[in-house]
C-alpha cells in the first residue's frame, strides 16, 4: 500500500515534469526554426542551399566513391562499398519507415499554423518530419567515412561531418524540417555510422592501409 501511495504522488509529478521539458524543447525548436527559415535567408542562399539537400547534386560523389574504392583497394574496397550502402539503407528504413510513423510530426511547411510565415523554396512533400531522413542518412554515411578514413588520412573527419551538417542545416533553411528533426536524424545516423565504422575497422581496416598519406 505504501508503494502505491508513493507512486500515486510521484508519477503525476514526473509526467508533469516531462511535459514541461517537452514543451520547452518544442518552443525553442520553433524559435530556432523561425530565425533560420524566415529571418536569415537571402536571395543568394535561397539559390544555393537547395542544391545541398538535393540527392542528385551529390550523385557524382557517391558514384566516385563506389567506383574508386573497389578499383583502389580491391576486395576491401568492395566490402567498404557494401558497408556504405548498408549504412544508407538501414538509416533510411529506420528513420522513414519506422520512426516517422511513430512520432507523426507534421512538417513545418505543412503545418497550418505556420502557413503565413514559412519560407518555402522547395516542394514540401508528404510524410512526417521527425526524424529527418536526410540528416540521418548523411550522418550515417559521413560518420562511417570519418571512422574508416581518419585512421589513414590525418584530420579527415571534419570533412564528412561538415558535409552532413550542411545537408542537415539546409533542410531547416528550406522549411521542410525543424532543428530537432535534423538533430534526431543526426544522432540516429551517427550511431549507425559509428557502429558500422567500428565493425569495419575491426574486421577489414588493414586493407585500407595503403593511402599515400597513411600514418602507419
Amino acid at each position: 500500500m505504501y508503494l502505491w501511495a508513493v507512486a500515486a504522488i510521484h508519477i503525476p509529478r514526473l509526467i508533469s515534469m516531462f511535459k514541461q521539458i517537452h514543451d520547452l524543447l518544442v518552443y525553442y525548436d520553433h524559435v530556432v526554426w523561425y530565425y533560420v527559415n524566415t529571418q536569415w535567408h537571402t536571395e543568394t542562399l535561397d539559390a544555393v542551399i537547395p542544391f545541398f539537400r538535393n540527392q542528385w547534386f551529390w550523385t557524382p560523389l557517391y558514384l566516385f566513391l563506389l567506383l574508386f574504392m573497389p578499383s583502389r583497394f580491391g576486395k576491401t574496397g568492395w566490402i567498404w562499398c557494401l558497408y556504405f550502402l548498408a549504412c544508407f539503407s538501414l538509416s533510411d528504413q529506420l528513420s522513414a519507415s519506422w520512426l516517422k510513423p511513430i512520432f507523426h510530426r507534421i512538417r513545418p511547411c505543412n503545418n497550418p499554423e505556420l502557413q503565413s510565415i514559412v519560407h518555402i523554396i522547395v516542394p514540401c512533400g508528404g510524410g512526417f518530419s521527425f526524424p529527418s531522413s536526410h540528416a540521418s542518412n548523411h550522418f550515417a554515411l559521413g560518420v562511417f567515412s570519418a571512422c574508416t578514413f581518419n585512421r589513414y588520412i590525418r584530420h579527415f573527419w571534419p570533412i564528412p561531418l561538415t558535409w552532413a551538417a550542411l545537408v542537415s542545416f539546409s533542410q531547416v533553411y528550406v522549411g521542410v524540417h525543424y532543428p530537432l528533426d535534423v538533430t534526431g536524424g543526426a544522432l540516429l545516423g551517427s550511431t549507425i555510422g559509428l557502429a558500422a565504422g567500428s565493425i569495419f575497422n575491426k574486421r577489414h581496416a588493414p586493407g585500407l592501409a595503403v593511402f599515400p598519406n597513411s600514418n602507419h
